[in-house]
């Protein structure tokens, strides 16, 4: 509600309003409500009942009032934003609310997270990730601890004799089966409700897999064991041991929910942080913007109330809050988190700047041009977010093993219950009842939730030893296949930092002088290329000297008197403003420039003195990573954002396949879009901020950790020392791990599959018995065992 007062302050907050004017103030609110009806909040638009306790505020000689404190807090935040009536401009362009879906089935779009109700698996955030607390991690961190708090007593119970403890013997048969079944009901008829609601629905969609498994022979071995141990007497006396019970399978139900929220709980963790990248890189942008009024006052807005048009100043040190055009100002820029080059950029009037980028030294004057969901920053979290979505999860391997086995689980206990009823001795329907759920008791694989989280858990550990750190499980199925590797320049390749490389003296002046004079003049600049010419002299020991009428020529270079001599530092406009004759020194900067080195020249006196060059050097073990991956079969690329003539100099010095410069990050990840579209299985390797799209889009995204925060979330894989050859061990490390993962799956089925026939009864005829419990409980036990010792293995693996 705005009412004029001619003589109110700029801005008075509620709090601040001087008793005196209070009843003016309420008495000209009351007054507009009687003739234009209640008046609106400016914040969140509902109609207030004014009274004397309603929160006001004044600003620009209007009178504001509010429903709430909060509308009224907020209001003083940025009252020109509100005043001016842009809050309901941006409700306008409010982005909607989060939507869900499965990394397997992208097509399944939900409101709330869940399960897929095709495969399973949990829903995935699409866009921002929410902040707050993972639900379902949550949700099945309390039911896996409720599991193993039921199922490790109810195991020390069972397989205590075995390992002649005698705590069964403390209690008598019939009471321990009795304990059993207290033990392990929390588990099956609450902790598992979740997995029997996915294995539900793969029946009911004809989908199967893991969960269909579960369920099946989770229930099928509990429901037995309920109906064995209450009503032992409607079993035939050769299933009854001493003491007329019937052996029950309460351990094997307990145990398989136990070790499937195991190995849930770690996928979880896992996918969670996923979502650190999203949020690593809204930490780019700043939390407000400076804005500039007409009046030319100043203050900081929330960042998500700047708007198109508006004018920003950037201080030194900050970072640009949203994509617009300099009006004002000179500064160096750095822009690495979207070219992914070092070096800052010089901005002045009418330059470009990028959201998110960092203003060094100088002071800027902006005008908004791109916010909100219109950045370029905005843009690449959208991609990240997408390409993480794009994911599969390695259990999609147990999966596909499941989708032919359970049909065939199911055929075989159907027919081996019609062909008992049809032909078994009486009473012929228990027969067949027992075959029946035998089958689906052991075909349930306990190892199954330890197959994929042992290999995980191992490999994981092992690969932290060589300096391999891996975040995604994915990752290392991927990488095991991969057949073309894409690598961005800087940081990656090269040291990411540059150095000074050469000083050559054509003229009568030695190199010292000619770099102490440099290095001199360039302590005053704010050019980007200053402080590796100045770190070159201290690593000379040179002492520098000092400098007076420092000028900054935009464009060309900087000059100024150095101990008394007239000294300037530039590229060719420089030396032409001079008049000096650069023929001979051309060849030279060329050359320099073809090794991907920046060449500046430096004249003395108004005289020709000789040249200094700048580059990123190349780390030291790269060509060797670059031969090793050659001979593991791979394709090289190069992709990045410098030009290119430096480009092509560093792939030839490394025997790089190809070559793609002056990339954006779109650019980056439309590359290993197009690769994949080909057929091609892609890593990429990157260490920046441009780098996050590509590598969350690539089959397996591999970061270096001495990098950027985001390219580290983004990526499957972090090389901890960002050394490249980490990729060979990385790769050594995926192809070692898939194996065994695939060993893992064998042995949690292996034995179970071998047990359905005599489980079905096709040994009746010649032993006169079916399948023993005890028998059927060793098989599970035994691929639980193989699992575990098989997955131990990846601790001796030689990378």
């Amino acid at each position: 509600m705005r009412e004029k007062t001619d003589a109110a302050p700029a801005h008075t907050p509620c709090g601040d309003v001087p008793n005196s004017n209070q009843d003016d103030v309420l008495t000209a609110v009351e007054e507009t409500a009687e003739e234009n009806g209640p008046p609106t909040d400016p914040v969140c638009g509902m109609q207030v009942n004014v009274t004397e306790h309603t929160p006001r505020s004044q600003f620009g000689g209007e009178d504001y009032v509010f429903c709430s404190a909060k509308c009224h807090e907020t209001f003083d935040t940025d009252p020109y934003f509100y005043a001016s009536g842009n809050a309901k401009r941006i409700k306008q362009v409010a982005h909607a609310d989060a939507t869900y879906t499965c990394p397997m089935h992208p097509e399944i779009i939900r409101d709330e997270p869940g399960s897929c109700p095709i495969c399973g698996m949990a829903l995935e955030p699409v866009g921002v990730v929410p902040n707050g607390p993972n639900e379902e991690l949550v949700d099945f961190t309390r039911r896996l601890i409720v599991s193993l708090i039921c199922a490790v007593p109810l195991l020390v119970l069972t397989m205590g004799p075995m390992v002649g403890l005698p705590v069964r013997s403390l209690f008598g048969e019939r009471l321990a089966i009795y304990i059993e079944f207290v033990l392990a009901s929390p588990v099956v008829l609450w902790a598992a409700l979740p997995f029997f609601e996915r294995g539900v629905q793969s029946i009911r969609t004809l989908n199967f897999n893991m969960w269909t498994l579960i369920t099946l022979g989770v229930c099928a071995a509990y429901g037995y064991s309920v109906v064995a141990t209450f009503v032992p007497g409607l079993f035939p006396d050769r299933f009854q041991m001493d003491g007329g019970h019937v052996p029950v399978y309460f351990e094997a139900a307990a145990v398989i929910i136990a070790l499937i929220f195991a190995g849930q709980v770690l996928e979880l963790r896992a996918r969670e942080r996923t979502g650190d990248a999203i949020r690593a890189l809204l930490d780019l942008a700043p939390k407000s913007a400076r804005r500039i009024l007409d009046d030319g006052s100043e203050y900081d807005a929330p960042l998500e109330n700047v708007l198109e048009g508006d004018r920003l100043r950037v201080r030194p040190g900050e970072r640009v809050p949203v994509d617009g055009i300099v009006i004002d100002g000179r500064s160096a820029v750095d822009e690495s988190m979207i070219t992914g080059e070092p070096v800052a950029v010089e901005k002045t009037a009418g330059d470009p700047v990028t959201g998110g980028t960092l203003n060094k030294n100088g002071s800027l004057v902006m005008e908004a041009r791109r916010v909100g969901s219109e950045t370029t920053l905005a843009q690449i979290v959208d991609m990240v977010s997408s390409a993480q979505r794009s994911k599969a999860s390695i259990q999609g391997l147990a999966d596909t093993v499941a989708s032919y086995f359970v049909p065939v689980v199911i055929a075989v206990a159907v027919i081996a219950f019609f062909v008992w009823l049809a032909v078994g001795p009486s009473p012929a329907f228990i027969f067949a009842m027992i075959s029946a759920v035998s089958v689906l008791i052991i075909a349930c694989p306990c190892a199954l939730g330890l197959a994929t989280p042992m290999s995980i858990m191992t490999a994981t550990g092992r690969g932290a030893q060589a300096g391999v750190l891996v975040k995604d499980a994915g990752a290392l199925e991927s990488l095991a296949s991969v057949d073309v590797l894409v690598v961005d320049k800087t940081g990656t390749l090269t040291e990411g930092r540059p150095k000074l490389t050469n000083v050559i003296s054509l003229s009568r002046h030695s190199k010292d002088t000619i770099l102490k004079l440099v290095a001199t003049l360039e302590k005053g600049s704010e050019h980007p290329l200053a402080e590796a010419i100045v770190q070159g002299a201290e690593d000379a020991k040179l002492t520098l000297e000092t400098m007076i009428n420092f000028e900054a020529m935009t464009g060309k270079g900087v000059a100024g008197k150095v101990t008394g001599r007239e000294v300037a530092l530039g590229n060719d406009a420089m030396m032409e403003a001079l008049q000096i004759d650069l023929s001979a020194a051309r060849p030279v900067a060329d050359g320099l420039r073809q090794e991907g080195k920046t060449a500046m020249f430096v004249a003395i006196e108004a005289e020709f003195a000789g040249i200094v060059a700048v580059a990123d050097p190349i780390k030291a073990n790269a060509a060797e990573a670059i031969r090793a991956l050659h001979e593991q079969g791979l394709t090289i690329v190069m992709a990045t954002g410098d030009n290119e003539t430096t480009a092509n100099a560093a792939a030839a010095q490394l025997g790089i396949d190809q070559v793609n410069a002056g990339v954006l990050p779109a650019d980056k990840k439309q590359l290993v879009d197009d690769l994949k579209s080909q057929g091609k299985r892609v890593a990429m390797a990157g260490d920046g901020v441009n780098d996050a799209p590509a590598l969350a889009a690539a089959d397996v995204g591999i970061a270096m950790g001495t990098g950027a925060d985001v390219a580290v979330e983004s990526a499957g894989i972090t090389l901890l020392k960002g050394d490249l050859s980490g990729i060979v061990r990385a790769r050594k490390l995926a192809r070692g791990t898939l194996r065994n993962i695939k060993q893992n799956l064998f042995f949690a089925f292996a034995y179970n599959t071998a047990g359905i026939p005599i489980a079905a009864g096709v040994l009746y005829p010649l032993t006169g018995s079916l399948l023993s419990p005890m028998i059927a409980a060793a098989a599970m036990s035994l691929s639980s065992v193989s699992v575990i010792t098989n997955a131990l293995r990846l601790r001796t693996i030689k990378l």
